[in-house]
């Protein structure tokens, strides 16, 4: 205890009373652990989306130039073939032959979001680390960040589980059979060659709606996964289930509210006990702002018989533990997928060389 200082709190604190701040001995690493583990995500992405890139280019060239192997990893970024061969894993027992690393990596997010709630939302997703590094920007050049109103920001948050639930009535009421077939089409076979033509070649419209996505982002705090991602949908459902979540200890706590400012997700960090929301990305922004000590933690919650802080902080998951069960649940689902040989799409070279060429031309089989 020689190490904490007790001062009293400012009397400009909003729910100003005679709590004494017992301030937190230690730094707090909980943003430089998520922003190492953003970057290293970043990197990887751009290594895949280069290697990807020309393996097409080989294969657009007519076999000519530079061979790299196709990099199994871009299947990452398609989560609609993920979910379908995922349905169909359930439904049969089977792992898909086409896009398998797709299912993969699909329940790897999964399984990190019922662990550690919408963790693959601000630790490793590139689209929500571009997402902070816009809104951040726009602080920087604005001064602050626009939050809409109330009544405005609740029905606009319902939009990405609108379309979350489209994509998954779609989906779910497909037969085995049919997705099965799906993946066999020339779209299936190349929807990774699909979505790079789709930003190589954006067209007019595609590129305004970016604009303006881009733009939202930089005016608003996180304005494409806050209002508009399924995917961040299903990942906050899926989280309600986690056993760890923010919590915060009413005696500890100095009402200083600095956890409610920092929340990206607006939620009301300062008047609640557990943070239960859909919307909570487990980015520790709100514990690391926090003053006092032990008054804000990523936790489980705590044993029956312990109502002391120390027992209390034992149950606490530190970022190097919140990294390392990230690290190991991505790892191991590669390597599993790997070691049973399901990593890897087995189309001959012939079927791409006869496809990639023509990509433009493949169309969806229900048009």
């Amino acid at each position: 205890m020689a190490a904490k200082v007790l001062e009293r709190i400012p009397e400009q604190a909003p729910h100003a009373g005679k709590k004494m701040l017992v301030r937190r001995s230690g730094a707090d690493r909980s943003q430089r652990a998520r922003h190492v583990v953003q970057g290293l995500f970043v990197v990887l992405n751009c290594w895949i989306a280069v290697q990807f890139y020309l393996w097409v280019r080989y294969f657009e060239h007519g076999g000519q130039g530079l061979y790299v192997s196709r990099p199994a990893g871009v299947e990452g970024w398609l989560p609609i073939a993920g979910l379908m061969n995922s349905i169909y894993f359930l439904r049969t027992g089977n792992i898909p032959a086409i896009h398998g690393a797709a299912m993969f990596l699909f329940l790897a997010f999964v399984l990190m979001s019922l662990l550690l709630k919408k963790a693959f939302c601000s630790w490793l997703c590139p689209v929500g680390t571009s997402s902070e590094a816009l809104w951040k920007l726009g602080r920087k050049i604005f001064g602050h960040n626009l939050r809409l109103p109330r009544w405005l920001d609740i029905p606009f948050r319902g939009l990405k589980y609108l379309l979350l639930g489209f994509f998954l009535f779609i989906v779910g009421t497909m037969s085995a059979e049919a997705l099965q077939s799906f993946m066999y089409t020339p779209y299936g076979v190349i929807a990774d060659v699909k979505m790079l033509n789709f930003f190589r070649n954006i067209g007019e419209p595609a590129g305004i709606v970016i604009a303006i996505l881009v733009f939202g982002s930089v005016l608003v705090q996180n304005f494409w996964c806050r209002y508009l991602c399924p995917y961040g949908a299903l990942m906050g459902i899926v989280s309600l289930l986690s056993p760890v979540k923010i919590r915060r200890d009413s005696e500890a706590c100095i009402d200083c509210a600095k956890c409610a400012k920092a929340c990206p997700s607006g939620l009301a960090v300062d008047r609640l006990v557990q943070i239960h929301s859909a919307e909570c990305t487990a980015c520790m922004e709100c514990v690391a702002v926090c003053p006092a000590e032990n008054a804000l933690q990523f936790s489980l919650a705590p044993r029956r018989a312990a109502t002391s802080p120390e027992r209390w902080r034992r149950r606490v998951v530190g970022p190097a533990v919140f990294a390392g069960i990230l690290v190991y649940i991505f790892l191991g689902m590669v390597l599993f997928a790997r070691a049973t040989s399901h990593w890897q799409t087995g189309i001959p070279q012939s079927v791409y060389m006869d496809l990639v060429p023509r990509a433009n031309s493949v169309t969806h089989p229900g048009m």
